[in-house]
């Protein structure tokens, strides 16, 4: 994961959401929502929790990017991914873990609605990419559950991460519902 711009990052996270949504497109009902033995959740459920919390993703890095125009704090056009960050990237590829409670998905949300509210995330993070261009995106920090503290630049690069995440376990599903 080395990014050099916020364009790269976007572009990135832009290609993941193709393939994810390429993947989801053509589901039955049956495999939106079974879940085989051994499974937590559906791929109905999975995708919930995707659009849930790429909307707090969204929302965090509004609330960066803000900090940091309001302390005046002017980017100079460089990305910069931590270290920890890197090393949790790929330490978090070969685990299971556990969501926070708040992401949960209810098992209420049809695939269809839940990729309409990753459509408005994403739009709300696109109207942010003049904001990631303008302002530091790296000084101000909001702490992850697994990642710990990570800036703005990090949680936009985490959007991509966190789908291509969860695109691989609902492709994994999907073999195993044949």
């Amino acid at each position: 994961m080395s990014y050099q711009t916020i364009s790269e990052i976007y572009a990135t996270n832009d290609s993941i959401r193709e393939k994810f949504n390429l993947t989801l497109e053509t589901l039955t009902d049956r495999q939106a929502s079974y879940r085989p033995e051994g499974e937590k959740w559906s791929v109905a459920q999975i995708v919930e929790h995707v659009s849930m919390v790429e909307s707090g993703i969204s929302r965090i890095c509004a609330k960066l990017l803000s900090s940091a125009e309001t302390d005046g704090q002017l980017s100079d056009g460089t990305v910069r991914i931590s270290d920890r960050f890197i090393e949790k990237s790929s330490e978090i590829a070969s685990m299971k873990l556990e969501a926070p409670e708040r992401v949960h998905p209810t098992g209420e949300v049809s695939i269809t609605e839940s990729l309409d509210s990753m459509e408005e995330s994403r739009t709300k993070l696109s109207e942010l990419r003049p904001l990631f261009e303008e302002f530091d995106g790296d000084t101000h920090k909001f702490p992850h559950p697994f990642f710990g503290d990570l800036s703005a630049v990090e949680w936009l690069a985490l959007v991509g991460g966190h789908e291509a995440r969860h695109l691989k376990q609902i492709r994994t599903l999907l073999e195993k519902i044949g």
